[in-house]
């Protein structure tokens, strides 16, 4: 037997409510229409749904029985709309994120962190790659938004970039380094001590061969590789070692006092850190929302760091 879920939901409301018209008034419905949904009810199970002659309403067993089912469907029924508000607004579902190992480890992550804490009805899952693999998991619908800095490279028309912070690389080094008692650091002084190799596929390898053709070197002593950014910052903390990272990710590592920035000019590529997106394809209100966070984030940080750069690192 079949019955209508909308007749359920009204007999839990009239008697939740303790009468047809106050049930009536709570589903937004006309008394009349009321009773003659819950007489539609009654001959379709052939039982009475009330008690005869009691005020307010009272079901029989049965009545009681599917009077619980409708407050079930009710219930179900007000998360759906919940459901659909939130994915409209943002504030509920999946945020897919790709990102560049070391800036979603220095900076993206804590963002998260805070918009999980405005947001926290709204899941985020986060994975690690660079532009080719974000470039074909954004053409293949797995990511909403990769976080990825990219040069002068022309996408073609199905892509946009918004940029977040301009690039800015600088040489990495523990705080009580032997070059930072130097005066005046010339480029073989860079070479004397042995260096990280950023992660294979990371624009950050094409920088350091920059660095190589500005100092005139074929080749540096290369003494650890492949590491995570919290393994290169351990290593470079433990050894007189140096490595190339953006400026943003030595600035969110400072109160750690783990590693600083050797002030010595480098030349600089020509990429911007930014959100990359898909052009046409579905958008994801939670992703936009989570897009906006990002964005003002880095709007609020990148004046800090301007000024950390030039009062810090150069003492402008």
């Amino acid at each position: 037997m079949k019955l209508n879920e909308r007749h359920l939901m009204q007999l839990a409301a009239v008697l939740d409510a303790g009468g047809v018209s106050e049930g009536a008034a709570m589903l937004g419905l006309t008394q009349p229409a009321v009773s003659r949904s819950l007489a539609m009810l009654e001959a379709r199970v052939g039982e009475p749904l009330f008690l005869k002659g009691r005020r307010p309403l009272q079901p029989t067993p049965l009545g009681f029985q599917l009077a619980a089912q409708g407050r079930t469907i009710i219930t179900a029924s007000r998360k759906a709309s919940d459901a659909v508000q939130g994915f409209m607004k943002g504030t509920k579902g999946v945020v897919r994120v790709g990102g560049v190992p070391f800036f979603m480890d220095a900076m993206i992550s804590r963002m998260i962190g805070e918009f999980q804490k405005l947001e926290p009805e709204v899941t985020v899952q986060q994975s690690y790659m660079n532009l080719p693999e974000m470039v074909a998991a954004l053409e293949s619908n797995q990511i909403d938004l990769g976080i990825v800095p990219i040069g002068v490279l022309d996408l073609g028309p199905g892509f946009e970039f918004t940029e977040i912070l301009p690039g800015r690389n600088v040489v990495a080094c523990r705080p009580d380094h032997p070059l930072l008692r130097n005066r005046r650091l010339r480029a073989h002084d860079l070479t004397s001590f042995p260096w990280v190799a950023p992660l294979p596929g990371s624009p950050l390898m094409s920088d350091l061969q920059m660095i190589l053709m500005s100092i005139g070197m074929s080749d540096l002593n290369v003494r650890y590789s492949g590491g995570s950014l919290m393994s290169v910052i351990n290593f470079l903390a433990e050894t007189d070692a140096l490595a190339v990272l953006p400026f943003s990710v030595v600035f969110a590592q400072r109160k750690e006092n783990r590693v600083t920035v050797l002030p010595y000019e480098i030349p600089q590529p020509s990429r911007s850190l930014g959100i990359l997106r898909r052009v046409g394809g579905p958008r994801s209100p939670a992703a936009e929302r989570f897009a906006g966070h990002v964005t003002t984030a880095f709007e609020n940080l990148k004046h800090i760091i301007k000024r950390h750069e030039n009062a810090v690192v150069w003492g402008r």
